[in-house]
């Protein structure tokens, strides 16, 4: 058996009046993330963490925002294929960690539907899920109020 780890990072600006995409759903906020797609940054990082561990380089280079074909794209449709990817280099997920920095707005009552909506996607049970949230303390763009920065660490196993 080939286990391997791979490791994911992602920033977008918050901008006013667009939808706040994360994890695969809308929480109401005033700000969204900015971006080619839909900016949802949880979603993002464990499609890079996953490629990652793959050695299949980055969402980036598989979906450029350069092309318009993934303007305004649900990054729900991004992760699908993503997991295509995986599986199709025989790879299947064992557990994914994850953490959101935002300033606002809570997260917490948000979180288990995030777990529902993503794991059926990534095949694995709520259980083997896990975001977490946290601020930076006023600190950085974060703090500032100016964006929302993720990171993602997942395990796969052939």
């Amino acid at each position: 058996m080939s286990i391997r780890i791979g490791f994911g990072y992602d920033v977008h600006r918050l901008k006013e009046g667009r939808p706040f995409w994360l994890g695969g759903i809308i929480v109401p906020h005033t700000h969204g993330g900015d971006g080619h797609s839909d900016a949802d940054v949880l979603v993002h990082v464990i499609c890079d963490a996953l490629l990652g561990a793959a050695n299949m380089r980055n969402i980036g280079y598989h979906f450029s925002d350069k092309d318009a074909k993934y303007k305004n794209i649900d990054s729900k449709e991004l992760l699908h294929k993503v997991m295509d990817m995986i599986e199709g280099k025989g790879y299947s997920i064992n557990n994914i960690d994850t953490t959101v920095c935002l300033q606002e707005p809570k997260l917490n009552p948000y979180i288990e539907l995030m777990k529902a909506t993503l794991a059926p996607i990534l095949k694995i049970s709520e259980e083997d899920v896990s975001i977490k949230a946290t601020t930076s303390e006023l600190m950085g763009f974060v703090g500032r109020k100016e964006g929302i920065a993720a990171y993602a660490v997942v395990l796969i196993q052939k």
